[in-house]
């Protein structure tokens, strides 16, 4: 069992408290080794922009390795920890999750993973060997399944190349990043607070887990809040804004949240995948009807990124871009 040190977090006042949404039994469940599995995650996108896929070929010990090394750099003294960040955005973070003054009750580790892979310096100490490996592990498994549930996106499209999407978050200049976090457990109050504050994802897509923590929660299309029941052997997959802009809007980019339980320590890893940094976005004709209107201006993947930043939780940012 890992012993968990006193966070800095709890130095400083708390979010408030807030009350769970209940479990929602809606979630689509894709197994990847089904046949029509690609007409299922197409219906999924367009009508949730979230699912969870099963037989998905990442190892249990792969996965179980990395949130362990996850979990005793999480456990190490607060001042280790504050050597590798702060985070600008990469290195480790706490409390504050966005660049307007965001804040909850998670602290993380944030890698860029592609351009400039293992980019953080405290990974290339002797010391960090195992969690090196570990992520190494981990990204190559992760990225390849996003991949494959990219193509089977295309598949259900009936759309060519196959590769439209996936070929984005393989390029040499994909700006995808893995994310580490931890709402650790808070002396002294028992109840639930914000722990990430309501958001959606920039990037093409975003595949996710967790330990077995309640605490994900998503939006409906009518704007109610509904709770994922954890699933430790299982991915979750959400649809990006970058692909509900590619679309024209057909996939959901979907709105989410993280309440963090006062009294249990939850980790999830993230791995979101992002376009080239220069990649100009705009919905692929390839899906348009005839006559049909773009409701999207063409704009770079930088350029979202810095409006990103500046709205990062609960703004239609996507809004900016529409025509």
């Amino acid at each position: 069992m890992v012993v968990l040190t006193k966070p800095a977090l709890g130095q400083v006042s708390l979010p408030r408290p807030q009350k769970p949404s209940p479990y929602f039994s809606g979630i689509p469940v894709i197994d990847l080794s089904e046949p029509g599995s690609e007409a299922l995650l197409v219906r999924a996108c367009e009508e949730l922009g979230f699912f969870k896929v099963t037989n998905h070929g990442i190892p249990m010990e792969l996965i179980a390795s990395l949130e362990e090394e996850a979990m005793k750099f999480f456990a190490l003294p607060q001042a280790e920890k504050e050597r590798v960040g702060p985070a600008t955005p990469f290195g480790y973070g706490s409390r504050t999750i966005g660049s307007n003054g965001d804040m909850g009750w998670v602290e993380y580790l944030l890698m860029q993973i592609t351009s400039k892979p293992m980019s953080l310096p405290f990974l290339m100490d002797a010391s960090a060997s195992s969690f090196r490996s570990a992520l190494n592990e981990y990204i190559s498994a992760v990225r390849k399944l996003a991949c494959e549930v990219l193509e089977l996106m295309v598949d259900g499209l009936k759309i060519e190349p196959r590769n439209v999407f996936s070929k984005l978050v393989m390029d040499e200049e994909s700006d995808s990043v893995l994310r580490l976090n931890h709402y650790p457990p808070c002396p002294g109050f028992n109840g639930t607070m914000t722990g990430f504050g309501e958001h959606t994802d920039p990037q093409i897509i975003s595949v996710l887990r967790s330990n077995n923590i309640a605490g994900l929660e998503i939006s409906l299309r009518d704007g109610s809040w509904v709770s994922v029941l954890p699933d430790q052997a299982s991915f979750f997959i959400n649809v990006g804004d970058s692909l509900q802009v590619l679309t024209n809007g057909r996939f959901r980019s979907v709105r989410h949240r993280v309440l963090a339980n006062g009294s249990k320590s939850r980790v999830s890893m993230v791995y979101f995948g992002g376009p080239p940094s220069g990649e100009r976005l705009a919905p692929l004709p390839l899906l348009m009807g005839e006559g049909e209107q773009s409701l999207y201006r063409e704009f770079t993947w930088c350029e979202y990124k810095r409006c990103a930043c500046r709205t990062m939780l609960a703004d239609n940012r996507l809004g900016q871009f529409e025509k």
